[in-house]
């Protein structure tokens, strides 16, 4: 799976943050709700405009996105 098929980001669209495409749910939001205990099932419940696919791609956009994280010694 390809995750830029699912999100995107437009400066014109809840100020360039990155969304799941078509709607203004920030990814954000899905991976927070992920880590709160929500389950894929509640989550397209919650947001019938969210597709499992969708779910998936924030999960590996977030992924993507830790591989360039810079980390510095504390």
């Amino acid at each position: 799976m390809n995750w830029k098929n699912h999100i995107s980001s437009d400066p014109e669209i809840m100020f360039g943050k990155t969304v799941i495409k078509g709607t203004r749910i920030p990814v954000e939001i899905i991976l927070e709700k992920l880590a709160m205990g929500y389950s894929i099932e509640d989550l397209i419940v919650a947001y019938p405009r969210v597709t499992v696919s969708d779910i998936q791609a924030c999960l590996l956009f977030a992924a993507e996105s830790s591989k360039h994280e810079k980390v510095l010694a504390i």
